[in-house]
């Protein structure tokens, strides 16, 4: 009896323990990439289990906005670019950033040295692909410091090309210059056959305009519910374990994103290669985010031309409370 007893009650503590783990459901900004590969890693090798949470992690891609799904329950936390969750929080969706991965900005102009352009003021009176959805404001907040208009091209203006997700109006030389991301579009255009010494190259960050990208965000009204803060608090220190991880191993962090790239879309080489670029971004970064990178956002966003993706200064658009536990 005694045994049986015994029996019961390990399987009663069995049972117990697989209902501990709380669940929490990440939705991603992009496809599986080596631009999420912190939370990858987290949930391979174990950070997350750790610290008693089942860590779901939802793709993105072109039909997925990150902003809608958690608006619509699908996600706890989301992955987003402090533009669009401002612009989000501004039209009515309060939207909380608790944690920022991501010290630096990966966006620049990648330009044809051939053309004559070798520094900021040489734009003028050329054709620029930008990428537009909230990812033009760094580059209009730009234009305006450089007392350039977009309105179009002339001596003092340029002519903007609204730019798709690839690389196509630069080899094709429908533009002088593109948008690209230090980890990913760059590299596409080398991979086309590019030398990069026939390219210049302004990062966003040099010039002063970048605007954080890639931070953690939830619902206002869900930092209310004390379970749900302390699930945030042990969701983002395993993630910040995991992005260290990542930084000091990029090689197997990108082939832990390889595995779980159900597309199978993204290549070894391209995987490994954005791993050592978004290492550079996350470097810097304990998790919390930096006021002053804040501050610098929403001075660029409320001078973004003549259209600005937020019209006044946010109030409550970011929280130290989560970092601060989870870190300290």
């Amino acid at each position: 009896m005694k045994q049986v007893l015994t029996a019961a009650a390990m399987a009663l503590m069995a049972a117990s323990g697989a209902q501990a783990a709380d669940e929490v459901k990440l939705q991603l900004k992009w496809v599986t990439q080596a631009q999420f590969a912190g939370y990858y890693v987290a949930l391979d090798k174990g950070f997350y289990g750790e610290e008693d949470l089942d860590v779901t992690i939802l793709p993105g891609g072109p039909d997925i906005a990150p902003t809608q799904v958690i608006a619509g329950g699908g996600a706890d936390v989301t992955v987003e670019w402090m533009p669009a969750a401002l612009a989000a929080r501004e039209k009515g969706l309060p939207l909380v950033n608790i944690a920022q991965p991501f010290k630096s900005s990966g966006m620049m102009l990648t330009c044809w040295k051939d053309t004559g352009i070798s520094e900021p003021a040489d734009l003028a009176d050329r054709t620029l692909g930008v990428w537009f959805f909230g990812n033009e404001f760094p580059f209009m907040s730009w234009m305006g410091k450089l007392g350039i208009s977009t309105e179009g091209k002339g001596p003092e203006g340029v002519e903007v090309l609204k730019q798709g997700f690839n690389v196509d109006p630069l080899l094709q030389r429908q533009a002088d210059c593109i948008s690209t991301m230090t980890y990913n579009e760059y590299w596409q255009v080398i991979d086309a056959g590019v030398a990069e010494d026939e390219l210049v190259t302004f990062k966003y960050e040099d010039q002063g305009v970048a605007t954080l990208e890639d931070g953690l965000y939830v619902l206002e009204e869900n930092l209310e519910d004390p379970e749900f803060v302390g699930k945030m608090e042990r969701f983002v220190r395993a993630s910040m374990k995991g992005w260290k991880y990542a930084e000091e191993n990029p090689d197997e962090a990108a082939d832990i994103v390889l595995d779980n790239d159900a597309s199978g879309a993204q290549t070894e080489v391209h995987q490994k290669r954005m791993m050592r670029e978004v290492a550079k971004l996350t470097s810097g970064s304990n998790g919390a985010l930096d006021a002053a990178d804040y501050e610098r956002t929403v001075e660029t966003l409320l001078t973004g031309g003549s259209d600005p993706v937020i019209t006044k200064t946010p109030e409550g658009a970011w929280t130290h409370a989560i970092s601060d536990a989870a870190l300290n």
